[in-house]
């Protein structure tokens, strides 16, 4: 399928829900939000309903997000109904890691290929004041069982202030380099603002480019991460859904000020 830009889009990020385990300074205020009620919450057979849509027109390429998926009841059960269609080439989940030693296996099973984690800073204290509520150990701990159940390649999201160069930033590189992981860095944006800048080690940020479209976890579908477009699938049906998000996809990003990191997924 094509955008009104003529690019190719292939690639469906679907936020499973907006809840998370963490509380990151750049993703949610300390206080926490207010979460989306349990009926605005699309059902694994609506999911699998956009899924099956996109997958006949074009989609090869699907990653779950959050917040954090894993917190999500029966994540195994959709990443396998997922997994049934051969036409997705790549099949990914992104995750802070804490809840991996407890699902690797079984999404290794259903066939999740790979995870993206999310990892900012080796520094215990870094990471607490960047978390608020994190345990770097517990990360570090999913990640090595994310290793041995077989999800490959692993990346890690570095999500940097200023530059890829900062001390923490080298750091995780290293830690990259020695255990045969990806490293990508993501500069701290800025949905309200229009902040963003391309992915070093990644294509995200690149518009010229973009290739993905977004369904979050109450079912609208969104062209873009900067940008207040999106098109509910209850509300229109999925095909519309599609066809006014590929129809309006901006050429460039601008600004998103009614959604946020947390509930769209990155």
């Amino acid at each position: 399928m094509f955008d009104c830009f003529n690019r190719k889009i292939n690639y469906l990020r679907i936020s499973v829900t907006d809840r998370c385990n963490l509380r990151c300074t750049y993703c949610m205020p300390a206080e926490g939000v207010k979460m989306l009620a349990r009926k605005d919450i699309l059902s694994f057979d609506e999911i699998l309903e956009v899924v099956d849509y996109g997958v006949k027109n074009g989609i090869t390429k699907v990653r779950i997000t959050g917040g954090e998926p894993l917190v999500r009841k029966g994540i195994v059960s959709l990443i396998s109904q997922i997994a049934l269609y051969k036409e997705i080439e790549d099949l990914a989940m992104t995750t802070n890691a804490i809840l991996l030693p407890e699902f690797a296996d079984d999404l290794v099973k259903a066939g999740l290929q790979r995870v993206n984690i999310s990892l900012d800073t080796l520094n215990e204290e870094n990471f607490n004041k960047t978390t608020r509520i994190g345990d770097l150990n517990a990360v570090l701990r999913g990640i090595e069982v994310a290793k041995k159940a077989g999800l490959n390649p692993i990346k890690l999201n570095c999500v940097i202030k200023k530059s890829s160069d900062s001390s923490d930033a080298q750091t995780v590189a290293k830690f990259a380099k020695k255990n045969a992981f990806e490293v990508r860095f993501i500069p701290e944006m800025n949905l309200g603002k229009g902040e963003f800048g391309i992915v070093e080690g990644g294509d995200g940020g690149n518009c010229s480019i973009c290739n993905r479209l977004r369904l979050t976890a109450n079912g609208q579908l969104k062209p873009c991460l900067f940008n207040d477009l999106s098109y509910n699938i209850r509300q229109l049906g999925v095909q519309q859904a599609y066809n006014n998000a590929l129809g309006n996809k901006p050429l460039t990003g601008q600004k998103n000020k009614t959604g946020n990191f947390y509930n769209i997924g990155g």
